[in-house]
């Protein structure tokens, strides 16, 4: 249940005379409408109110089934047409019997009006009712034929009714002819009279017959003819007592409920990201003694990048990184020098692990060399799914109308989007199943190539995939373009990002737990 649902349920059930208890020695509701209709016979004599052409009388019958009779007509049985049971002390009457709701508004134009009086206007009052600002009429440089009210009024907004801009009016003024102001006859305590406007049948019955598309508005008849339980009077101002009490509690509650809704919508991303923090760190599957240690299997790779530089197959790194650890400290020689980086780890790995740079293992945007007339998977940045899991689509081409101005890969190549919001969002995936094994696509990608073939790439994958990643991703954002879209430039960020190194068995592992977890998120 939502805050806004329970708010609506004890709305419902005050006018139901479900909130409080009823009191025995409460005067009854019968005998608070006939002192009303001694009172309005009285206001029609003194010439204040007219005389109503066919007032309605409900009353009981000795069937204890509620009749109407209105003006000189026979009484018919409304059974059907009263909404809810009400208690014994209780009156149903019409709304036009106990309001001025129809009665004719004093006007008076803007540019007469004092300056210093309140000027209301609808963008003063939030949905559900609370007044939000009182501006004079010289402030707001109010304009046109205005509606005067009293201190004590009931206001009503007609337009829109389904925002429930109603309020009792706690000083006089003028307002918009969009908010009807009315009293209400016989010391009726005009806060349930709101709290009666507010609730759920109320706002069913009027919105299913508003008129109007685009500004919906609820007509003077569908209002006067509303049916109102009208508790004893003490009962009314229990009630509203008591509505006072727990309006904090339900405030309470819709906070709590959206703070919980907020936590729910956003859990399984943040368990995802907690999910991969704790699997790059070698904590979501166990270390194996039987492993091959990550460090032969740098020295492998190293032996196979030099053969291949050797075939001119590849390019020598301008500027080779090896990472070791020494004294219980991290150092990295790049160009002969040696440094310590213990302020660049930014975790503690397993003793089979080892720290290495993307760009000592990949190469970073490679090119195809293929005939032109081979046939292709084009893929532009649509048809590069986002999100945690691995997943693209391409379409097919020619060599020759695709390999100038786009990115070139090929598959089992790791693509990451490199534009704000796409690298946020996690488009990246493991290109796979394209025809001839070669594909180009849109610019915004950075890609990475494992020549050496010793790599589990779906590993580095999920490293592309983590918080860390992204966040630092981040910060390597420039704007560029008459767009002005972030992006990330260069490859510098993705050839020195540092990568935790687990042994290719446990690489597997690794990733075949990451998919279980990730997919049970799904459902959450």
């Amino acid at each position: 249940m939502t805050g806004q649902q329970l708010k609506n349920s004890i709305l419902q059930m005050a006018v139901q005379g479900k909130l409080v208890p009823q009191d025995p020695n409460d005067e009854p509701a019968s005998v608070l409408l006939k002192r009303i209709r001694v009172e309005k016979e009285q206001l029609i004599k003194e010439g204040k109110i007219k005389k109503e052409k066919n007032p309605s009388l409900i009353f009981r019958g000795a069937d204890n089934l509620p009749y109407e009779k209105i003006g000189r007509n026979e009484p018919v049985c409304i059974a059907d047409e009263v909404p809810f049971d009400i208690p014994q002390s209780w009156e149903w009457v019409r709304f036009g019997m106990i309001s001025t709701y129809s009665y004719t508004k004093k006007k008076i134009n803007a540019q007469n009006a004092d300056p210093k009086m309140w000027g209301l206007d609808l963008e003063d009052i939030e949905k559900g009712g609370r007044l939000l600002d009182q501006k004079t009429v010289g402030e707001r440089k109010a304009v046109g034929d205005k509606t005067i009210f009293d201190s004590g009024d009931i206001l009503y907004s007609k337009l829109r009714p389904y925002l429930l801009k109603i309020l009792v009016a706690p000083d006089c003024g003028i307002c918009t002819p969009e908010i009807v102001p009315f009293k209400v006859f016989g010391n009726i305590v005009p806060d349930y009279i709101v709290a009666f406007l507010k609730c759920p049948y109320v706002n069913t019955v009027i919105n299913s017959v508003t008129y109007g598309v685009k500004m919906p508005r609820v007509g003077t008849k569908t209002m006067t003819e509303l049916l109102v339980p009208i508790p004893p009077l003490s009962e009314q101002k229990r009630i509203i007592k008591k509505l006072c009490e727990v309006e904090p509690l339900a405030d309470n509650y819709t906070e709590a409920y959206v703070q919980v809704a907020k936590l729910n919508q956003e859990f399984p991303e943040l368990l995802k990201k907690s999910i991969l923090q704790e699997a790059i760190q070698g904590k979501l599957v166990s270390q194996d003694p039987n492993d091959e240690p990550a460090s032969i299997l740098l020295d492998r790779i190293r032996s196979e990048k030099q053969r291949l530089i050797r075939e001119g197959k590849i390019k020598k790194d301008k500027h080779e990184s090896i990472i070791f650890r020494r004294d219980n400290s991290h150092y990295e020689k790049l160009d002969g020098i040696e440094h310590c980086i213990d302020d660049e780890i930014p975790f503690e790995i397993p003793e089979t692990w080892e720290w290495i740079r993307l760009g000592s293992l990949f190469t970073i945007n490679p090119r195809n060399n293929i005939a032109d007339d081979t046939v292709v998977g084009f893929m532009p940045m649509p048809l590069l799914k986002d999100g945690f899991h691995s997943g693209h689509t391409y379409e097919t081409k020619l060599w020759k109308d695709v390999k100038s101005g786009f990115t070139h890969f090929a598959n089992n190549d790791v693509v990451i989007a490199k534009i704000t919001p796409c690298f946020q969002n996690r488009k990246s995936a493991v290109i796979h199943d394209l025809p001839s094994g070669y594909g180009a696509g849109t610019t915004e990608l950075h890609v990475l190539r494992d020549y050496t073939k010793m790599l589990y790439i779906p590993y580095f994958l999920m490293i592309c995939k983590t918080h860390d990643f992204i966040q630092n991703g981040m910060k390597n954002f420039r704007s560029r373009g008459p767009a002005n879209r972030a992006k990330i430039q260069g490859k510098d960020f993705i050839f020195n990002y540092l990568v935790p190194l687990p042994p290719v068995n446990e690489q597997k592992r690794i990733v075949e737990k990451v998919n279980v977890l990730i997919k049970s998120c799904d459902i959450l």
